[in-house]
């Protein structure tokens, strides 16, 4: 892995950690979770190879402070950070952008009102519960969740929101595998677990929450690729880009692993991101 070129960005209300790799026409990664940046260090250095690759943290996470620790989290804020990345990073031509998880939702806001900025945009599993016909279960599930947080602590309210995400009568994973990062990422594991409660009590509940605006994404077919995971069918994450493709008339692209894909298969996920976002 090669180091890449690290910036800091000012933001209305944060500064943002960005890291850029390679050259040529822009390529913006958005993180999901609390992976920031670093989630992408198994697919950037190749995809750099012929694209210009940045990613960041963002807001909150990592290394991209608040100015005020407490405030309200929204989506389109988000959207507005990656808008300025893309500003400053490629002011003359439009990127290709993809986006996992939470990151995916930031990158649908971006395509609905930037259209214009971007060429093409990868949204893998982005948890839009809202476009749901069961929506108001996930709602209740989400005020659980934090009710939990609120009375019991982290751990308690990050496995329950786990069990809601799994199809239903699927296992819990492996305890050591959800523990046990592998070795590639143990350096990053303690900024991970110092994030999770800001990503579970503020990301989660404010991002879940979002209603996108279907009806724009819709005239958008040809900028807008929706992605879910070959070992996720069913889970709660997937069934979003599923049902918007579908009422869509568009493909769903399947990419290899499940919700964290990008982690177990970064390879094949890489290869194939390169091949969706250049078609």
């Amino acid at each position: 892995m090669t180091s890449p070129a690290v910036g800091r960005l000012r933001v209305d209300g944060a500064t943002l950690h960005y890291e850029v790799r390679g050259t040529g026409p822009l390529m913006l990664l958005i993180p999901g979770g609390t992976g920031g940046a670093a989630s992408f260090d198994g697919v950037a250095d190749d995809l750099a190879a012929d694209h210009t690759v940045a990613s960041y943290d963002p807001r909150g996470l990592s290394r991209s402070p608040l100015d005020d620790p407490k405030a309200e989290q929204r989506v389109a804020q988000h959207a507005d950070d990656a808008f300025r990345l893309l500003e400053l990073l490629s002011p003359d031509a439009p990127a290709r952008v993809a986006g996992c998880s939470s990151g995916a939702i930031v990158a649908l806001h971006l395509l609905t009102t930037h259209p214009e900025r971007i060429e093409r945009v990868v949204t893998h599993e982005p948890p839009v519960v809202e476009v749901l016909p069961d929506a108001a279960e996930h709602r209740a599930m989400l005020a659980r969740v934090q009710d939990t947080f609120r009375r019991d602590g982290l751990m308690p309210a990050a496995a329950e929101f786990a069990a809601a995400l799994r199809r239903p009568g699927d296992e819990p994973a492996d305890a050591r595998a959800a523990i046990e990062p592998p070795p590639q990422a143990k350096a990053r594991a303690e900024r991970t677990m110092a994030d999770m409660p800001y990503f579970l009590g503020r990301i989660v509940p404010s991002f879940m929450a979002y209603v996108p605006d279907v009806d724009r994404l819709k005239t958008l077919p040809d900028r807008l690729v929706l992605a879910g995971g070959t070992d996720s069918r069913g889970e709660l994450p997937y069934r979003p880009a599923a049902f918007l493709a579908e009422r869509f008339g568009t493909e769903l692209v399947h990419f290899p692993g499940g919700h964290t894909g990008l982690s177990t298969h970064p390879a094949e996920f890489g290869e194939l991101l390169r091949k969706v976002l250049s078609a």
